[in-house]
């Protein structure tokens, strides 16, 4: 569905994705892991249109997403959580979903809130409250929900555990299996390897801007370099 091929993206003269390559499948959860500055954010940035690549194939469903303004890709079907939530802060909770879907104007948006709800009960009993004031794990509900506003086909989302409790991370990544199995595929970008490779179909791993293992989330937990890295074993 998503195929990222020989991707090579730099910030000034800093290579910092050195020809990678991924695909994500209709209906996985894919997860991408590494150590901080192997290009992870990098990576999805580059996906959803916010970093643009000086070579390498980005498609989704066999077309082509490079050089697509962020909004355009959003059109296409990619919606981004970012890293650090990036919620609209002096906005209520309301407000940040309907933002979510600026680029519809179709009627299923009020069926989409409704489904939002459903995933994070929190936001409706919150959806008149300033979004600054919510907790941090509040913030990251609101920034799934947002995105799902847009009624995507693929979801990146980039370091949803970031500062957040054990019990909150735990509440996060049930529902995003709960999105999976409703339809979206999903890109998870996570410090926490355990739990992303816990709920993952496939998993790759980048280390210095390059892709350094791949395999099925079992095979990678399998793996003895992954398990001494990453599962602190």
């Amino acid at each position: 569905m998503l195929t990222v091929s020989d991707l090579h993206v730099y910030y000034a003269e800093i290579h910092a994705l050195k020809g990678i390559s991924l695909e994500v499948a209709k209906g996985e959860i894919v997860a991408l892991l590494g150590p901080n500055g192997a290009g992870k954010t990098t990576t999805v940035k580059s996906l959803s249109g916010l970093l643009h690549p000086r070579a390498g194939v980005i498609e989704l469903e066999g077309e082509s997403l490079l050089g697509l303004p962020p909004h355009a890709i959003v059109t296409r079907g990619v919606a981004h959580v970012p890293e650090g939530r990036r919620i609209f802060n002096r906005l209520t909770v309301l407000e940040n979903l309907e933002m979510g879907a600026y680029i519809r104007s179709d009627a299923g948006i009020a069926q989409d809130l409704q489904r939002v709800f459903a995933l994070f009960p929190r936001l409706e009993e919150r959806q008149t409250q300033v979004a600054g004031t919510l907790s941090g794990g509040e913030q990251q509900m609101l920034a799934i929900g947002r995105a799902l506003m847009a009624r995507p086909r693929v979801l990146l989302l980039d370091e949803p555990s970031m500062g957040l409790a054990p019990v909150l991370v735990e509440q996060i990544f049930e529902t995003i299996v709960d999105i999976n199995r409703q339809g979206t595929t999903i890109l998870l970008v996570e410090q926490n390897a355990a739990m992303a490779l816990d709920i993952a179909h496939r998993g790759y791993v980048l280390e210095t801007g390059i892709v350094v293992l791949a395999g099925t989330a079992a095979e990678l937990v399998a793996n003895a370099d992954v398990r001494r890295a990453y599962l602190g074993e």
